[in-house]
């Protein structure tokens, strides 16, 4: 096993990377997740002059690849955040486009748990008008569902009681931002 470390724009991206799920992703890819996983507590805080401290964490701890998994938020090109994150030691940058939440949407199995429905699928998870966490709120009103909180929690519910998977998302044809995800972990190392 390939011992893979991560850093990640938030608390949410690190409850996904850190739920059992994720987990059995990289052991089936042939990685093992070394913890902590380093939270860079925003996408701001991933600059070349902070990299370097993450980066050590995760070489103290023994990983052998590393990893990001940040939010394109609104920058026009994936392009533009990989070459913000880059660094010799960084395997490879994920981008989440335009946000992780775009990824809960797109996982129509948690989304229909969540709503208590079964009709519940977004055509373009990763194109919604606003962000996707707005998208989110605006879902829970049009169903009655009371708003999904705020990021942490409902990432912690998603995991927990919803059963989101990024591999369920990288299955929506609108999703490739986790379809990469899952077919780069996927390749021989």
């Amino acid at each position: 096993m390939v011992k893979a470390g991560f850093i990640v724009e938030g608390a949410s991206e690190r409850i996904v990377v850190e739920s059992p799920t994720f987990r059995s992703l990289l052991r089936a890819s042939g990685y093992e997740l070394i913890t902590p996983v380093v939270d860079a507590k925003g996408g701001g805080n991933l600059l070349p002059q902070n990299i370097e401290a993450f980066i050590a964490r995760l070489d103290t701890a023994g990983a052998e690849r590393i990893f990001v998994l940040t939010d394109l938020e609104d920058e026009a090109q994936v392009a533009t955040v990989r070459q913000r994150v880059a660094h010799p030691r960084i395997h490879f940058a994920f981008i989440a486009v335009k946000a992780l939440e775009a990824w809960y949407l797109a996982d129509s199995a948690a989304m229909n748990t969540w709503l208590g429905a079964d009709d519940f699928h977004e055509p373009t998870p990763e194109a919604t008008p606003d962000k996707p966490w707005e998208r989110l709120k605006q879902v829970a009103a049009e169903r009655g569902k009371r708003g999904p909180g705020n990021k942490v929690a409902f990432a912690k519910k998603a995991i927990k009681h919803w059963g989101f998977s990024i591999e369920n998302a990288a299955a929506h044809p609108a999703c490739p931002s986790a379809l990469e995800l899952i077919e780069h972990l996927g390749e021989a190392h």
